[in-house]
């Protein structure tokens, strides 16, 4: 039966059980759902918002197990649901449906399982399923079912459609294209992979897998010992690889975009997971292209087209929904997305059409792993098939097939059952599984594979190989009962990794599982015999192949095309209107300001994070290089960065390739590679438009080979990317809307020294002066600029890369300056030109600008000096190093011009020649933030965009320390070489979800501490008691994703469980014991009123005003306080971390009756991100023993994690958040 329950907030929670709930049960609901009032009644009148029925939500998933973690049995479904004015309300019908009443049918579906079909008619099948499959495939099935003697089943029929799409196999690429009558003598497929063949560098695993490795440097690897029960963290050393991966979600993103990019992002993530026999992913990437938003009226470039009747979402609502799938994601799962980029583009030239409708998400990332882990080994009979994860849902049936076709080709129906839906929570359960396995001294893993397109029948297929295995479908956990046999097999419910396992592995591996609260499931093994069959507990196989047949021999796919040569119009100016053309520019989505994307998204998390995007005093984004360390040495690394340039691709493909690597390697060339470029490997990811029209095809061969040969000259391998070439979407009205064919360029290699990346903001030192160096070796050229497309202009003359030796001399240089130490900051020069780069260079200082005198350049045409986006970069150096600079750039053959110089005024002075003009940086900046606020205005509340817009710029970090802190280990006695106990125990205390573990245990390891890793099923089991521990902390993260209020699910995992509850009682009994709640562990402490248990009036922890999740650095003060940890750092200003979603103290006192520990520097958003009473970060128990923060100090213990540190300090070890972990030790060994 089904209970409502409605919240302060009067939304309503129904809650479904198998059978009718206990008072006790209802009375620990109540308190779960905020002190919720069950309904006396069965049925509820009036409208309401609430989820579609027939789609279990992750939100309800997660409150199940809440309940079950609290021990109410028997609950199978909880949703919640919003009251509405009327049916007219406005809602997501994506995601939503109108309520008329709510009754106890509301979770009723009335279907039963479909039994197996078996196909009498491929070819009408294939069209009402919506499969894709050509006319050679359908022949080949009709040859299979003659060879097996019988009928296909559904099940096989739409396992083969998926397996062989063209989103999974990538037929296209792979084929045979006739260009003008004449074959090519190489598929695109080999002329990415000569790439590699040519130029191996480091690369250890190309093309064979979801992932491609390179060599890595020894790092290392912290981890506790013993990960099938709670123990202490140890240091060992191991030999590294370095992952690359980028995925694109293109089609799902365009139909539901929050799930779609989510999802595309746990995908990505899944497979880093996936790669080798495991590995862990460490931070990620993102871009967004679609039509024109339409923010605001004035912007009449974005009339170049009529606003289309849009399928399923506005190209507003895309950015605004994708962006926050995207960022929902990384940040439950705890990844950080640390580089990215937007782009917005619309298009007509005579009578073509050019529009992102079918929109572009792409996600990727770098990751790492032990070399010992990085290839796959060989299936063997017996091997146990095992899935981790959730349960099977009617989720995402049939992704492969609609993903390689038009959008907007199939039934709405059909689309929609494609799409996926995402918990995060769930896959860092799966994720702390994978990642204990790899860091084990043995890993029993054989292979894994990850769930994504077509579900089990690909992942296990995959994982088995030749070596053909068997499911039995009744270990398959089911969440929804009325699934079919062929739902069951090719539902793409996410979360889930298949995996071997050596049979007399698997107790200790479902040990681990078991701990980490990861579902796993022993569903079949490997049989021998290169046959495939999934089992129903009735003997019946509703899926029964053999491997081959599986995997298709079909005729290879043939693209026959020819050239067409097509021109677009030149751009024309007057450089009176240069004024205008800059504020223009400074719009473009491409150009402006990100912060709409940066504020939302975990920045530091894993607190490895060298580089993000966010840079400067006033942190505004204007990176694009990320860094992450490989160890909490902060010494090898890794560093990533992005490129595209399809604006100039429409005029020329070949440039559009070279120019969109140009651009990933002007962007990642400021992080000081191990090797220089050989260090260095690419993802080329492809999105086209094939087939869509003549020419298309032709088109997409020469931008391969374009950067094939471009890759080829300069010595760069492409071991890894992916194709999306179905790029086009198409209306109810036959009106067929192309995007541009684009190739997206992500590079990632290994850093030597992530502490000497070099930051785009200009330091105000006279004394120093300004160079453009060139890349391109070509003239200046406006074609495919943001200038040209601000004017609806594409124009011929697009710039190019004319010599790759030069390019790479160029390179090359930079790297050897950054090593050297001379360089003070740099900028590439891409979108928006030099007068952009030269701008962002000094947006994000508060004082002072640039004195630029361009006599050098080889033009008089000034707006093409300024804003032509020919590869190239800008660097300031110190004058000290002026004559070694000239020097080793002659020797180095490469041309430089000395451009310019800071200044004390808030200007850029231009002159050349004749010509001087003056740029206000901060009215331009506002011009540039502009864009960013309309686009927050679309997910900040209570008026938070707005005075985010007028206070960013009135906010800059400030820092203050202790005259007597060196910034030196040696002032703490602390090194982190210590590998012998200190006696001295603490324990991180960790729920499913909590994602800030390791940089909290690290933090005190080197403080000296012994660091117990203890999850809360240890306590739950009794197998730990803290008895031995003097200082707990509970970490910061996303238990069970927040679902019924931050820390709630928690808090009841330790009220409603004995053992937990009378292990944490008598620690606080103790009064030798610390504790430290940081975010989600400073909403539990507050939760469990652990903090000012002699209040009569409870602080709360609240939603921030924003309504969002906040994440930012942030400046704190530490106000005079007798706490044990802070004490001595009283009168510090100090810089961490911010991210969270619900960070906001509601203190019901005033602020003198509570022990305050931190403060924001300033009381307004966002530097008060949250909206904290008092500008409160933190408040301490009056002993001044137990302690809750929401900020991350433990992100922030060294420089190379801060996102802003003095530059005159730049040499410190340490910050001087460490000394809090140094007086925590010191207290205990006292006490």
């Amino acid at each position: 039966m089904i209970l409502f329950f409605r919240t302060p907030s009067k939304s309503i929670i129904a809650t479904d059980s198998e059978q009718a709930l206990s008072q006790e049960d209802i009375e620990k609901l109540c308190w779960l759902y905020g002190e919720a009032v069950v309904e006396d009644e069965a049925n509820l009148t009036g409208f309401f918002v609430g989820p579609r029925k027939e789609m279990v939500t992750p939100w309800s998933t997660n409150a199940v197990e809440i309940t079950q973690n609290m021990g109410i049995e028997r609950v199978t479904r909880i949703e919640e649901y919003f009251p509405a004015k009327d049916e007219n309300t406005e809602h997501d019908p994506m995601l939503q449906r109108m309520y008329h009443g709510l009754n106890q049918n509301i979770f009723t579906t009335n279907r039963q399982p479909e039994p197996i079909v078996y196909i009498d008619d491929l070819d009408t099948y294939n069209e009402q399923e919506g499969l894709a499959l050509s006319k050679e495939e359908i022949e080949y099935l009709k040859k299979v079912e003659k060879d097996l003697g019988r009928k296909l089943t559904d099940s096989e029929v739409f396992g083969f459609a998926q397996i062989n799409s063209e989103h999974c196999r990538h037929k296209i690429f792979g084929g045979v294209f006739v260009i003008d009558g004449k074959e090519m003598e190489s598929s695109l497929f080999n002329m990415i992979k000569k790439t590699t063949r040519e130029n191996p560098n480091k690369i250890l695993s190309a093309y064979k897998d979801n992932v491609a490795f390179a060599q890595g440097p020894v790092i290392e690897q912290f981890a506790p010992a013993d990960q099938s029960t709670s123990d202490f963290f140890r240091v060992k050393d191991i030999e590294s690889v370095i992952s690359l991966k980028a995925e694109t979600h293109n089609f799902p993103t365009t139909v539901e975009p929050f799930n779609g990019a989510a999802t595309g992002t746990g995908g990505e993530i899944r497979d880093r997971m996936g790669g080798g026999v495991g590995s862990w992913p460490i931070a990620g990437t993102a871009v967004y292209m679609t039509a024109y938003p339409r923010l605001e009226g004035g912007r009449d470039w974005e009339d170049i087209l009529p606003v289309r009747k849009w399928l399923y979402q506005t190209p507003e609502q895309i950015l605004i929904k994708a962006s926050n799938g995207a960022s929902d994601f990384g940040n439950k799962f705890g990844q950080p997305l640390i580089c990215g980029s937007v782009l917005t583009f619309e298009h007509k030239e005579g009578s073509e059409t050019y529009a992102y409708d079918k929109v572009i998400m792409l996600a990727g990332g770098v990751g790492y792993g032990t070399k010992r882990d990085c290839l796959k080994k060989e299936p063997q009979k017996g091997n146990k098939i095992v899935v981790v994860g959730g349960d099977n849902y009617r989720i995402g049936l049939g992704g492969g097939s609609v993903s390689s076709v038009d959008t907007g080709r199939y039934s709405n129906g059909i689309e929609l059952n494609a799409i996926q839906r995402a918990n995060p929570e769930m896959q860092k359960r799966d994720y702390n599984l994978v990642r204990a396995l790899c860091e084990e001294d043995v890993n029993p893993v054989v292979s894994i594979h990850d769930h994504g397109s077509a579900g089990h029948v690909n992942c296990l297929s995959e994982l088995v190989e030749e070596c053909g295995g068997q499911i039995d479908m009744t270990k398959l956990p089911i969440g929804d009962k009325t699934l079919s046999s062929k739902e069951i097999i090719a539902n793409e419910s996410q979360e889930r990794m298949g995996l071997l396992i050596d049979e007399k592995h698997i107790e200790h591996v479902r040990k681990i599982a078991e701990r980490e609260r990861a579902p796993m499931y022993v569903v079949g093994e490997t049989t021998g015999d290169a046959h495939f069959s999934f089992v129903q507990g009735d003997g019946i196989k509703p899926f029964d192949l053999d491997v081959a047949q599986m995997f298709g021999h079909s005729p290879k796919t043939y693209m026959i095309d020819k050239t067409v040569e097509r021109h677009y119009e030149n751009v024309t100016y007057s450089a009176d209107k240069l004024d205008e053309y800059i504020n223009r520019v400074l719009q473009l989505e491409a150009v402006a300001c990100k912060d709409w994307l940066t504020n939302k998204v975990d920045r530091s998390v894993t607190g490895k994070i060298a580089r993000q995007q966010c840079q400067g005093e006033i942190q505004l984004p204007l990176s694009d290089c990320g860094v992450v360390a490989l160890d909490y040495r902060g010494v090898k690394g890794i560093a990533t960065a992005l490129g595209h340039a399809p604006q100039a691709g429409l005029a020329s493909p070949e440039a559009g390739s070279v120019l969109s690597v140009a651009e990933s390697l002007t962007n990642i060339v400021w992080a000081p590679l191990a090797e220089g470029m050989k260090s260095l490997s690419l993802s080329a990811n492809w999105m086209w438009p094939c087939r869509s029209q003549e020419g298309e095809d032709a088109r997409l061969y020469s931008a391969v080979k374009a950067l094939s040969d471009f890759c080829c000259a300069i010595h760069v391998n492409v071991p890894t990317g992916k194709d999306s070439l179905s790029m086009s979407q198409q209306y109810p009205s036959g009106e067929k809307i192309i995007s541009p064919g684009t190739v997206i360029v992500t590079s990632g290699g290994e850093v030597s020294d992530v502490r000497k990346v070099v930051s785009p903001v200009v330091v105000n030192d006279k004394n120093s002066s300004i160079y453009h160096i060139d890349f391109s070796y070509d003239e200046l050229r406006l074609g495919g600029s943001a200038f040209a497309q601000s004017l609806n202009k594409v124009g011929d003359d697009v710039p190019t890369v004319t010599d790759p030796e030069y390019f790479c001399d160029a390179f090359n240089a930079i790297q050897a300056m950054i090593k050297k130490g001379w360089i003070m900051a740099g900028h590439d020069i891409s979108a928006g030109g030099l007068i952009t780069t030269l701008l962002e260079m000094c947006f994000a200082n508060t004082e002072g600008g640039l004195h630029i005198n361009l006599h050098d350049f080889p033009s008089d045409d000034i707006v093409k000096i300024l804003l032509a986006e020919n590869p190239g970069v800008i660097i300031q150096v110190s004058d000290k190093h002026k004559e070694e600079f000239r020097k080793f750039m002659d020797e180095a053959g490469v041309g430089y011009a000395k451009i310019g110089y800071p200044c004390r005024e808030r200007e850029i002075i231009l002159i050349h020649d004749n010509y001087e003009h003056t740029f206000d940086i901060d009215a331009l900046r506002d011009v540039w933030y502009k864009t960013s606020y309309l686009l927050d205005c679309k997910q900040s509340m209570n008026g938070c965009a707005k005075k985010r817009f007028e206070n960013y710029k009135q906010q800059p970090l400030k820092m203050k320390f202790n005259y007597s802190f060196s910034g030196k280990l040696r002032q703490y006695g602390i090194s982190p070489d210590r590998r012998i106990p200190s006696g001295i125990k603490a324990a991180i205390i960790r729920e499913k979800g909590t994602n800030g573990e390791r940089e909290m245990a690290y933090s005190l390891y080197l403080a000296g501490f012994d660091v117990k890793d203890v999850m809360m099923t240890d306590l739950i089991s009794g197998r730990e008691t803290l008895e031995d521990i003097s200082m707990i902390v509970f970490c910061g993260g996303f238990s069970n994703s927040d679902v019924l209020g931050s820390a709630k699910g928690w808090a009841g995992a330790f009220l409603y469980n004995p053992k937990a509850k009378a292990a944490l009682e008598k620690f606080y009994a103790r009064k030798d014991t610390l504790s430290l709640g940081i975010c989600n562990g400073c909403q539990l402490m507050v939760e469990l009123n652990l903090i000012n248990p002699e209040h009569e009036k409870r602080a709360r922890m609240l939603h921030n005003e924003s309504q969002k999740f906040e994440s930012k650095f942030v400046g704190v003060t530490i106000p005079e306080n007798k706490s044990v940890m802070f004490g001595s750092l009283s009168g510090n200003k100090l810089g961490l971390w911010v991210a969270h979603g619900e960070g906001r103290f509601s203190l019901p006192y005033g602020e003198d009756k509570y022990n305050v520990i931190a403060k924001y520097n300033y009381n307004e958003y966002p530097g008060n991100p949250n909206g904290s009473d008092y500008a409160v970060a933190g408040i301490c128990s009056t002993d001044g023993r137990h302690l809750a923060m929401m900020p991350h100090l433990e992100r922030a213990i060294f420089p190379w994690q801060d996102a802003w540190y003095p530059f005159d300090r730049k040499n410190d070890e340490v910050t001087p958040w460490i000394e809090a972990f140094v007086n925590a030790r010191k207290w205990i060994e006292k006490h």
